[in-house]
């Protein structure tokens, strides 16, 4: 075996093995081949997985808890950041449902963040001050970032094209 080569050994409460149809979480990722929508062949998808989903969610709900004496825009300079990483990682799966609806969350935590700060502004006037540019929370030039704007971009599986590392190290051994 290439691991006992090396000098490493699998630890039996970290290691587990399940089918590819049941799926695993990975690094974030949910990783699973399901049948494509439309024909009969069988693809393994990634997509993130619930585990981080309430992870980022669990980020924003801790940031608009926080009091409302703050700025909107440095609230803004907050989830920015936190959702720019999250979405930057996730870019390389199946994730555009998970971008939207975390875009979705985001949005309605910002605007109930406005609405304990402005508790007698009525709907119109949070509107007409803070969500003017389509409907997107806004303050001194800082915006929400809007998550469902990242471009997803998809790993092409190579098969064998790709090099293996350990091609050389039965030769050497022998």
């Amino acid at each position: 075996m290439v691991l006992s080569q090396v000098g490493l050994r699998l630890s039996p409460e970290k290691t587990m093995t399940v089918h590819i149809d049941e799926g695993f979480d990975f690094l974030g990722f949910r990783i699973q081949r399901q049948t494509k929508r439309g024909s009969n062949k069988a693809y393994v998808y990634t997509w993130p997985s619930k585990k981080s989903l309430s992870s980022i969610k669990a980020k924003v709900k801790a940031i608009t808890k926080q009091g409302t004496n703050n700025p909107l825009s440095s609230l803004l300079r907050q989830i920015n950041g936190v959702l720019r990483g999250w979405t930057n990682y996730f870019r390389h799966g199946v994730s555009k449902d998970s971008f939207a609806y975390l875009h979705q969350y985001t949005w309605l935590r910002v605007v109930h963040w406005l609405r304990r700060k402005y508790r007698r502004a009525n709907w119109g006037w949070l509107r007409r001050h803070y969500l003017a540019n389509a409907w997107m929370p806004e303050q001194d030039g800082e915006v929400l970032f809007d998550c469902r704007s990242v471009q997803v971009t998809r790993y092409r599986y190579r098969g064998a094209a790709i090099p293996s590392p350990w091609a050389g190290i039965e030769e050497k051994a022998s």
